[in-house]
């Protein structure tokens, strides 16, 4: 990490909430029951409650979440799913894992989130599946999204593994589809003290199925229904993830003051591209990402000023070694790769200090 201004800092956080990180593990210690128990349940139940859906699902990670969640929606080989282009690979990995195509479509440059015209566009007699996802914590265009899937009969999910607690015309994020995704990797907004991951849906039948998969296909002990696999949200993250969920709407105001601040800073600058949140949107900031007319340059000048930097995505899904078989031809996707070439994710975290934006925006503006 860059001494100066670190791009996060998780130590913060964890001295905001005192010892109460500790006194959390110490009772999954002190139980001496570390899977599918009363923690996990508990989170569950608030986390759906949070997200205002029936179900919560715990599983081991973002992308078992998303694999998972096909799988029991019954989407495999012969089957083609939309996705945009510019994501984190793991969306793209989910489609592949479970045996279908990754069709990948363009994004809106204002959100970098799926284009729906591009979506309609793409859709084919094997299309069955949309997995948009809210990049940034920057919800996407669900209205005109979903009118695509149940024009065609899709299925929906939401990849909301940045989008901890965002609404989308008063809706959390993980209720706005047919199930939602999320990560709870430590950096996310509401992260855990390792990999950990969550399907919401109202779906009755499809929690059934993901509580199912994700441990062995075992309804009971020895009795296998399904070719499952084990991927359960562990009990000491659970209970981490218990102590910070009644912070999370706190942290993510937190977050919009300083994504608030970075603007006013930046602002004045027609040269900085900044973030365009949709109107009928509430993010929660979980990136800050500018476009730079010299986005190397300037990280070479933040980080010689002593502040971190980072760019989500430099390789997007279609160009990476992963999907190298030939079948996206350069240029498929022009406003995803001039994103990539110009992005640039400055420190956000809610506990960043008001100066550090300051001095940030000022050596931004400095490399212009």
């Amino acid at each position: 990490m860059t001494p100066g201004i670190p791009f996060i800092d998780l130590g913060a956080a964890q001295a905001e909430l005192g010892g109460e990180l500790e006194a959390a593990v110490s009772r999954v210690l002190d139980s001496a029951w570390y899977l599918l128990g009363t923690e996990l349940e508990a989170f569950e139940r608030e986390f759906a409650a949070y997200c205002g859906t029936r179900h919560c699902v715990g599983v081991g990670s973002g992308l078992d979440a998303l694999e998972l969640t096909l799988r029991a929606a019954g989407i495999g080989p012969g089957d083609e799913v939309i996705v945009p282009a510019y994501t984190w690979v793991a969306t793209w990995l989910a489609v592949t894992a479970v045996g279908a195509v990754p069709v990948g479509v363009d994004v809106e440059e204002a959100t970098y989130n799926l284009d729906p015209a591009a979506a309609e566009a793409a859709v084919s007699e094997y299309t069955a599946a949309i997995v948009p996802v809210h990049l940034r914590g920057e919800p996407a265009a669900m209205d005109p999204i979903r009118a695509i899937a149940e024009r065609h009969g899709l299925f929906l999910l939401e990849d909301a593994a940045q989008a901890h607690g965002a609404r989308y015309r008063g809706r959390r994020a993980g209720s706005l589809g047919d199930a939602a995704a999320f990560s709870f990797y430590p950096a996310k907004n509401l992260g855990a003290l390792g990999d950990g991951g969550a399907v919401t849906t109202d779906d009755d039948e499809l929690a059934a199925q993901l509580r199912l998969l994700r441990n062995y296909g075992m309804k009971d002990r020895y009795e296998i229904e399904a070719a499952g696999v084990n991927s359960r949200l562990a009990e000491i993250q659970a209970a981490a993830l218990r102590v910070k969920l009644p912070r999370l709407d706190a942290w993510n105001a937190a977050r919009a003051d300083r994504a608030a601040a970075y603007g006013a800073a930046l602002g004045a600058d027609e040269r900085i591209g900044l973030p365009s949140p949709l109107a009928e949107s509430e993010p929660v900031w979980h990136l800050y990402v500018i476009n730079h007319p010299d986005r190397d340059a300037c990280r070479e000048a933040l980080a010689a000023a002593g502040i971190s930097s980072l760019v989500h995505y430099p390789v997007l899904p279609h160009a990476s070694a992963a999907y190298a078989d030939g079948s996206w031809e350069g240029g498929a996707f022009p406003v995803a790769d001039r994103l990539a070439a110009t992005c640039l994710s400055l420190p956000m975290y809610p506990q960043l200090p008001p100066q550090a934006v300051e001095a940030t925006a000022t050596a931004v503006l400095a490399t212009l």
